[in-house]
Protein backbone atom coordinates (compact mmCIF):
# COMPACT_ATOMS: atom_id res chain seq x y z
CA UNK A 1 0.00 0.00 0.00
CA UNK A 2 1.10 3.53 -0.76
CA UNK A 3 0.02 6.60 1.20
CA UNK A 4 -1.40 9.43 -0.91
CA UNK A 5 -2.56 12.93 -0.09
CA UNK A 6 -4.87 14.33 -2.74
CA UNK A 7 -7.03 17.43 -2.84
CA UNK A 8 -10.31 16.60 -4.57
CA UNK A 9 -12.85 19.34 -5.18
CA UNK A 10 -11.23 21.47 -2.49
CA UNK A 11 -11.10 18.76 0.20
CA UNK A 12 -7.84 17.03 1.16
CA UNK A 13 -7.89 13.26 1.52
CA UNK A 14 -5.16 10.98 2.87
CA UNK A 15 -5.48 7.31 2.07
CA UNK A 16 -3.53 4.13 1.64
CA UNK A 17 -4.01 2.84 -1.90
CA UNK A 18 -2.80 -0.06 -3.98
CA UNK A 19 -0.11 1.19 -6.36
CA UNK A 20 -2.14 -0.04 -9.37
CA UNK A 21 -5.45 1.61 -8.34
CA UNK A 22 -6.75 3.86 -11.11
CA UNK A 23 -7.72 7.41 -10.21
CA UNK A 24 -11.25 6.86 -11.55
CA UNK A 25 -11.75 3.96 -9.12
CA UNK A 26 -10.27 5.96 -6.24
CA UNK A 27 -12.64 8.84 -6.96
CA UNK A 28 -15.73 6.67 -7.31
CA UNK A 29 -15.14 3.81 -4.87
CA UNK A 30 -13.21 5.53 -2.09
CA UNK A 31 -14.48 9.09 -2.25
CA UNK A 32 -17.97 8.55 -3.64
CA UNK A 33 -17.41 10.92 -6.57
CA UNK A 34 -19.76 9.01 -8.83
CA UNK A 35 -20.24 11.98 -11.14
CA UNK A 36 -17.10 10.72 -12.88
CA UNK A 37 -18.35 7.74 -14.88
CA UNK A 38 -16.34 4.72 -15.93
CA UNK A 39 -16.86 4.41 -19.65
CA UNK A 40 -14.45 2.28 -21.56
CA UNK A 41 -11.49 1.82 -19.17
CA UNK A 42 -9.23 2.19 -22.22
CA UNK A 43 -8.97 6.00 -22.61
CA UNK A 44 -11.12 5.94 -25.75
CA UNK A 45 -14.34 7.62 -24.61
CA UNK A 46 -13.29 10.46 -22.29
CA UNK A 47 -16.31 10.08 -19.99
CA UNK A 48 -14.00 9.90 -16.95
CA UNK A 49 -12.19 13.17 -17.71
CA UNK A 50 -11.24 15.24 -14.66
CA UNK A 51 -8.84 18.12 -14.10
CA UNK A 52 -5.49 17.27 -12.54
CA UNK A 53 -3.80 20.49 -11.45
CA UNK A 54 -6.12 22.28 -13.87
CA UNK A 55 -5.35 20.13 -16.92
CA UNK A 56 -7.83 17.60 -18.29
CA UNK A 57 -6.86 13.95 -17.98
CA UNK A 58 -8.73 10.73 -18.49
CA UNK A 59 -8.84 9.36 -14.96
CA UNK A 60 -8.88 5.77 -16.25
CA UNK A 61 -5.33 6.37 -17.49
CA UNK A 62 -3.93 7.88 -14.28
CA UNK A 63 -2.98 5.94 -11.19
CA UNK A 64 -4.19 7.28 -7.86
CA UNK A 65 -0.55 7.42 -6.70
CA UNK A 66 0.18 9.81 -9.58
CA UNK A 67 -2.30 12.25 -8.05
CA UNK A 68 -0.37 12.35 -4.78
CA UNK A 69 0.22 15.95 -3.74
CA UNK A 70 -1.95 17.28 -6.53
CA UNK A 71 -5.37 18.85 -7.03
CA UNK A 72 -8.18 16.96 -8.72
CA UNK A 73 -11.37 18.66 -9.85
CA UNK A 74 -14.39 16.58 -10.80
CA UNK A 75 -17.63 17.75 -12.35
CA UNK A 76 -19.09 17.61 -8.84
CA UNK A 77 -16.62 20.26 -7.70
CA UNK A 78 -17.65 22.88 -10.23
CA UNK A 79 -20.87 24.30 -8.83
CA UNK A 80 -20.80 26.53 -5.77
CA UNK A 81 -23.52 26.36 -3.12
CA UNK A 82 -25.99 24.66 -5.46
CA UNK A 83 -25.33 27.10 -8.30
CA UNK A 84 -24.33 25.48 -11.57
CA UNK A 85 -21.02 26.37 -13.19
CA UNK A 86 -21.53 28.28 -16.49
CA UNK A 87 -20.57 25.14 -18.45
CA UNK A 88 -23.05 23.00 -16.55
CA UNK A 89 -25.77 25.60 -17.05
CA UNK A 90 -24.97 25.97 -20.76
CA UNK A 91 -25.09 22.19 -21.31
CA UNK A 92 -28.54 22.18 -19.71
CA UNK A 93 -29.88 25.24 -21.51
CA UNK A 94 -28.51 24.25 -24.93
CA UNK A 95 -29.78 20.66 -24.62
CA UNK A 96 -26.21 19.39 -25.00
CA UNK A 97 -26.96 16.07 -23.37
CA UNK A 98 -29.31 13.21 -23.90
CA UNK A 99 -28.33 10.18 -21.87
CA UNK A 100 -25.79 12.29 -19.94
CA UNK A 101 -23.10 9.63 -19.76
CA UNK A 102 -20.46 11.66 -21.63
CA UNK A 103 -21.47 14.99 -20.11
CA UNK A 104 -19.08 15.10 -17.12
CA UNK A 105 -16.10 14.35 -19.35
CA UNK A 106 -17.24 16.82 -22.00
CA UNK A 107 -17.66 19.57 -19.42
CA UNK A 108 -14.24 18.93 -17.86
CA UNK A 109 -12.49 18.82 -21.26
CA UNK A 110 -14.32 22.02 -22.26
CA UNK A 111 -13.22 23.70 -19.04
CA UNK A 112 -9.59 22.92 -19.85
CA UNK A 113 -10.10 24.22 -23.39
CA UNK A 114 -11.60 27.49 -22.12
CA UNK A 115 -8.72 27.90 -19.67
CA UNK A 116 -6.37 27.94 -22.65
CA UNK A 117 -8.63 29.71 -25.15
CA UNK A 118 -11.33 31.99 -23.78
CA UNK A 119 -12.96 32.53 -27.18
CA UNK A 120 -12.57 29.38 -29.27
CA UNK A 121 -14.06 29.00 -32.73
CA UNK A 122 -16.41 26.11 -33.39
CA UNK A 123 -13.51 24.23 -35.02
CA UNK A 124 -11.31 24.85 -31.97
CA UNK A 125 -14.09 23.61 -29.70
CA UNK A 126 -14.38 20.43 -31.75
CA UNK A 127 -10.60 19.94 -31.60
CA UNK A 128 -10.57 20.65 -27.85
CA UNK A 129 -13.21 17.99 -27.26
CA UNK A 130 -11.52 15.44 -29.50
CA UNK A 131 -11.12 12.22 -27.54
CA UNK A 132 -14.44 12.70 -25.73
CA UNK A 133 -17.11 10.66 -27.44
CA UNK A 134 -20.87 11.09 -27.42
CA UNK A 135 -23.15 8.48 -28.89
CA UNK A 136 -26.39 10.46 -28.61
CA UNK A 137 -26.20 14.14 -29.47
CA UNK A 138 -24.42 14.64 -32.77
CA UNK A 139 -22.19 17.25 -31.05
CA UNK A 140 -23.94 20.37 -32.45
CA UNK A 141 -25.56 21.28 -29.14
CA UNK A 142 -22.36 20.48 -27.26
CA UNK A 143 -20.42 22.94 -29.42
CA UNK A 144 -23.19 25.51 -28.94
CA UNK A 145 -23.07 24.98 -25.16
CA UNK A 146 -19.30 25.45 -24.99
CA UNK A 147 -19.57 28.59 -27.13
CA UNK A 148 -22.30 29.95 -24.82
CA UNK A 149 -20.32 29.16 -21.66
CA UNK A 150 -17.22 30.76 -23.18
CA UNK A 151 -19.16 34.00 -23.67
CA UNK A 152 -20.43 33.90 -20.09
CA UNK A 153 -17.04 33.09 -18.61
CA UNK A 154 -15.04 35.79 -20.41
CA UNK A 155 -14.09 38.82 -18.38
CA UNK A 156 -14.90 42.28 -19.81
CA UNK A 157 -11.21 42.69 -20.76
CA UNK A 158 -11.21 39.38 -22.64
CA UNK A 159 -14.46 40.35 -24.34
CA UNK A 160 -12.88 43.60 -25.60
CA UNK A 161 -9.90 41.64 -27.00
CA UNK A 162 -12.23 39.28 -28.87
CA UNK A 163 -14.30 42.05 -30.45
CA UNK A 164 -11.41 44.39 -31.33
Amino acid sequence: MTRVRVEVDGVTYEDDVEPRLLLVHYLRDRLGKVGTPIGCDTTNCGACTVLLDGVSVKSCSVLAVQADGRQVTTVEGLGIDGTLHPLQRAFHEEHALQCGFCTPGMIMAALDLLRENAAPSDEEIREGLEGNLCRCTGYQNIVRAVRRAAREMRTPAQEREVTS
